[in-house]
């Protein structure tokens, strides 16, 4: 017999997976969290039904997420991720031997867990004497910091329970709060082509507070559409005028100077809509 996942990405869209093993499946005090062992991505991390991360696609979302701001930035010595439990964007950080300091901030400890015992490739770095894990709101956390960081990473689940106020402008003035004067931020945003009005309105939000506020894009397998999305606010620094050189340097399997510079060209209907955004 055989045994299939299916993420209901819209409600006249899924993605089916089969499974070759069931390893996790628990009810945390915050979602349900599984982990799956597939035939095509390997093992897969889900939280309420969604696919948070699979074994064989989690380098573009993780390279995507932290390189893109990291290469912005001249000197990223203090970084703050707010979810990402799963250790991957840590890893890709530590890359940077600019980093002195990452703190990650995880509202659920079971997250953690999980990926330590099942995801040992993405959770390895989470040992790194640079890291710090704190089981905490990251919302609630974020309030306590002025002017602290140079990069926020904001790796958050889909706007579902915990993670709705992760998408809400408080959110954002927040973060901007948080940055020091040359700081930047970077956020997933979901698919441009199944979830452009939450886009614009988060496209909309940072606008209203950050000189420079851009989408770009990555393409990602297991993930609605193929197509995702990431908001990048920035204080100062364009994203455009990074360091080729720096980029070069990283050790990657998708990210490189020339995917840095595409991303942010979008297709045109996307571009002119979001264009519109207040």
């Amino acid at each position: 017999m055989e045994f299939w996942f299916t993420e209901k990405q819209t409600e006249h869209l899924g993605l089916g997976v089969r499974v070759r093993e069931s390893l996790l499946v628990e009810q945390t005090p915050f979602q349900e969290l599984a982990v799956l062992d597939t035939y095509q991505y390997g093992r897969m991390l889900v939280l309420d039904g969604a696919i948070q991360t699979t074994e064989q696609d989690e380098f573009v979302y993780h390279e995507m997420i932290t390189h893109v701001p990291l290469t912005t930035h001249p000197q990223p010595r203090e970084v703050l991720v707010i979810g990402g439990g799963d250790g991957g964007a840590i890893r890709e950080i530590l890359r940077h031997s600019e980093v002195r300091r990452v703190r990650l901030v995880e509202i659920d400890e079971r997250v953690v867990a999980a990926a330590r015992r099942f995801l040992p490739g993405l959770s390895q770095a989470l040992d790194d004497p640079r890291a710090e894990v704190m089981i905490a709101d990251g919302a609630e956390y974020l309030r306590a910091l002025r002017g602290a960081c140079d990069v926020i990473l904001v790796d958050s689940t889909d706007p579902v329970g915990p993670a709705v106020k992760l998408f809400e402008a408080d959110f954002y003035r927040a973060v901007h709060d948080a940055l020091n004067p040359e700081g930047l931020f970077v956020a997933q945003s979901k698919s441009p082509y199944l979830d452009r009005g939450l886009i614009r309105d988060l496209l909309g939000i940072v606008r209203s507070l950050f000189p420079v506020a851009l989408l770009y894009t990555a393409a990602i397998p297991t993930y609605p559409s193929g197509l995702w999305s990431f908001v990048l606010g920035s204080k100062v620094h364009h994203p455009l005028a990074f360091e080729q050189g720096r980029a070069e340097k990283l050790e990657t399997r998708y990210y490189s100077a020339e995917i840095h510079r595409s991303a942010f060209a979008l297709p045109r209907e996307i571009r002119d809509e979001l264009n519109q955004a207040q």
